[in-house]
């Protein structure tokens, strides 16, 4: 027994001396064979044909990219004439430090091309007050424009693109999108001239819908987007992931003047309907009653011993108004119009916004402990205001 367990000693101490001579001398002889258990990877090269894991979107960007143009804008400051400018000498000598030579300035921001011949939808505020406007459209030509109309409470407006006689007037249009699909999460791409650094592309995703009372329009309805939107974005493309419309670069929320992920844009619900009527009448046609609204808040709601918050408190009734004849009165509750319910003054707002002028709506109002319904013939709302009368 003992011969034997010095015979198993020996062999185990002899395999084990050239299993580490030949790990060392040449490691490669105990590799031929694979390990058993072991996993293979194959990585491909970049050129290769295996698909990208990567989304991309450039075939939306491609798509989007002609439709979306810089708008530069130039405008004369509305300041006092200084009264010695009518004097030859002074002006000569003094002409350019008071006015003559630096009374022009120049802005800009982003539109979207709207119909092949030459409509483009941008915001009001790029082009307010401006007394020439340029185009530069993606092909490199820099046409002149002219404003269609605009509507202030909606921050929208539409220019037409001159053609010079000789030139071809055939524009690339953007597909419009639907908002019925849009969904909070979905990828959305921000098409604009930030910065005036030139035509650029960012990319987010819807954060929030039907974003109001921000304090920016008059009428809210704001997509939220993550998408970096910044200064020259104004005016510019909101798309979905296949480079349709479905928004107008509008806002952001910044402390630096930059992006912090937080921007708005106007629905193309919105943007449609009033771009429609531009495009047809030069303006945009609103109902309108006549009266100042409140939200109802839960101290109000207790106060006025209301079963809930829903509706609008009227504040105030202008005197001769429809609201005044059809005999709505200061302390009463709206609480529907037109069998649409009334959610709060934003709302409230909204609906008769929507009325056709001219026209008798039914309005639920909420008088004391009553109930009590009216008619009221709806008016044509004025322009602008800002501010909550309605």
């Amino acid at each position: 027994m003992r011969r034997l367990w010095l015979i198993f000693a020996q062999t185990v101490t002899i395999s084990l001396a050239v299993y580490f001579v030949i790990s060392t001398l040449k490691p490669e002889w105990l590799d031929r064979a694979p390990r058993s258990g072991s996993v293979v990877q194959v990585l491909q090269s970049a050129g290769s044909d295996a698909p990208q894991s990567a989304a991309s979107y450039s075939d939306a960007a491609r798509k989007v990219l002609p439709s979306v143009v810089h708008i530069f804008t130039t405008q004369t400051p509305r300041q006092p004439r200084h009264p010695l400018m009518d004097d030859p000498l002074f002006r000569h000598f003094f002409g350019e430090r008071f006015g003559e030579g630096r009374q022009r300035s120049s802005g800009l921001g982003s539109g979207v091309i709207v119909s092949g011949d030459g409509y483009v939808l941008t915001n009001y505020h790029v082009i307010e007050m401006a007394d020439a406007i340029e185009v530069a459209l993606n092909d490199g030509r820099k046409l002149k424009a002219t404003i269609v109309g605009s509507d202030p409470e909606t921050d929208l407006a539409v220019l037409r693109i001159a053609v010079p006689n000789g030139q071809e007037g055939r524009f690339t249009p953007i597909t419009l999108g639907r908002m019925e699909g849009i969904r909070v999460g979905d990828v959305v791409l921000a098409i604009g001239n930030p910065f005036g650094v030139g035509q650029s592309v960012t990319m987010g995703i819807v954060s929030a819908l039907g974003r109001t009372q921000l304090g920016i329009n008059t009428f809210e309805d704001f997509i939220q987007t993550d998408a970096a939107i910044n200064p020259g974005n104004s005016g510019g493309a909101l798309t979905d992931a296949a480079g349709n419309l479905i928004g107008i670069n509008t806002a952001i929320y910044s402390r630096s003047g930059g992006s912090l992920g937080i921007g708005f844009a106007i629905p193309i619900s919105t943007a449609r309907t009033v771009m429609e009527q531009i495009i047809q009448n030069g303006n945009v046609t609103r109902g309108w009653i006549g009266i100042e609204a409140q939200e109802i808040t839960p101290e109000i709601a207790e106060s006025f011993g209301l079963p809930g918050t829903d509706g609008a408190l009227i504040a105030g009734v202008l005197r001769g108004s429809p609201a005044d004849s059809g005999g709505l009165r200061p302390g009463d509750i709206l609480l529907a119009v037109g069998g649409k319910p009334v959610r709060d003054p934003q709302v409230m707002l909204e609906l008769i916004a929507a009325l056709k002028p001219g026209e008798s709506t039914a309005f639920k109002l909420r008088r004391d402990k009553a109930i009590v319904e009216t008619q009221v013939k709806i008016g044509k709302r004025p322009t602008p205001p800002r501010g909550r009368k309605e």
